[in-house]
């Protein structure tokens, strides 16, 4: 087994409205936010993490800022973040550093100033572009507002970032669905997060099911804006990511590949290997207040485990398996330090099943895999 690449992530938990569709660990703050307080607790809590995992020496190759709304943060407090974690660890060049913000400018700094805090990817939380859809989805910006946003992200510099669009929303048919997608393209993104609305338990929604369109037509939906996007020269990389040539989340794509990231922040996870003694699990406690007070302690830790090796494979192809193009058949013992074998029983029946294919040294779905690809994961559960 070898140490995979590095990566951060930083929870930051609060957001102007909770979405009806939303489990995310996120909360309103209607005292106000404790933006230093936050800040201070981040860097203790990664204290924390450098003090029991031994990767301080290891290159981060990409830092995500995930919420919540992590733009309600004011670009010094982001800079101070940043900057902290800069001395703690050693960036690999050109790092990317993504921070996720809604359009609304009641929502965000200015794009100039998070530029200069250390930010150079973006990621707006847009779902729609029909003012309809986004008010049944809870949202409180409108297309206008998306256009707006863009525009002055562009202006400040930023020439690498995502659009997140759901599809699949409520009473929305196929022709809406493709006019949400050709409004998104004609902003010129160099990403799109482009994924299903789904009913999450513990949501507004979940509890309170909107209309949504039935699993043939959403499939109809997924299969035909996949298509446009493949006509507006965007590579289609993941189960839900697309990317103009060179521009694939470096973060997700680690993720997939079933690389290390620390997690910090209330609720975060991270996911560590140590050459020695395996790969590790680590989340921290989900409340914010009482994140504040424990974060740096070891109360502020929710729990820690060791993924024991009968998981291992279901854990790798859980992340791998995403990839439309697959993975390097050698990155299964990299990453998990098991031997190919124990896996080649769930290989084998997945190509009887038409669902995997092995070639050119890639293992990777089908067309056919691709629509089950639950169905394919299940095959490597213990």
């Amino acid at each position: 087994m070898t140490a995979p690449p590095l990566a951060l992530y930083i929870h930051i938990p609060w957001c102007v409205k909770k979405c009806p569709y939303c489990d995310f660990n996120s909360h309103t703050a209607p005292g106000g936010l404790p933006q230093q307080d936050y800040v201070d607790a981040l860097l203790a809590d990664l204290d924390q993490d450098l003090r029991d995992y031994a990767v301080a020496a290891r290159p981060i190759v990409s830092v995500f800022f995930g919420g919540g709304t992590p733009s309600l943060f004011a670009p010094e407090f982001i800079g101070a973040i940043l900057r902290g974690a800069r001395e703690r660890l050693r960036f690999a060049d050109a790092a990317e550093i993504t921070l996720e913000t809604n359009p609304g400018t009641v929502e965000h700094g200015r794009f100039e100033d998070y530029l200069r805090a250390g930010v150079n990817r973006l990621s707006f939380g847009v779902q729609s572009l029909d003012d309809e859809k986004l008010k049944r989805l809870g949202r409180i910006h409108s297309a206008a507002e998306v256009r707006a946003a863009v525009r002055l992200a562009r202006a400040a510099g930023f020439d690498n970032f995502n659009l997140d669009l759901m599809y699949a929303l409520p009473e929305q048919s196929l022709a809406q669905a493709l006019d949400d997608l050709d409004q998104a393209l004609e902003l010129q993104p160099a990403h799109i997060s482009h994924y299903q609305l789904t009913l999450e338990p513990n949501t507004a929604f979940a509890n309170n099911p909107p209309p949504l369109p039935d699993d043939d037509l959403a499939w109809d939906m997924q299969e035909a804006c996949a298509a446009r996007l493949a006509g507006a020269g965007f590579d289609h990389y993941e189960t839900s990511a697309y990317a103009r040539p060179g521009r694939q989340s470096v973060h997700n794509v680690n993720y997939w590949q079933f690389g290390d990231y620390l997690g910090i922040g209330a609720g975060a996870h991270a996911k560590l290997t140590d050459t020695a003694a395996g790969v590790h699990r680590r989340w921290k406690i989900r409340a914010p207040k009482a994140y504040l007070a424990h974060a740096g302690s070891p109360r502020g830790v929710g729990g820690d485990a060791r993924i024991g090796a009968e998981q291992l494979p279901f854990e790798f192809m859980l992340n791998a398996l995403r990839l439309e193009d697959g993975y390097p058949q050698s990155l299964f013992a990299a990453r998990t330090g098991l031997d190919a074998a124990q896996i080649a029983a769930p290989l084998a029946e997945a190509g009887r099943r038409g669902w995997l294919e092995c070639t050119g040294g890639l293992v990777r779905p089908t067309a056919l895999g691709k629509r089950f690809l639950n169905d394919v994961i299940a095959l490597f559960l213990p």
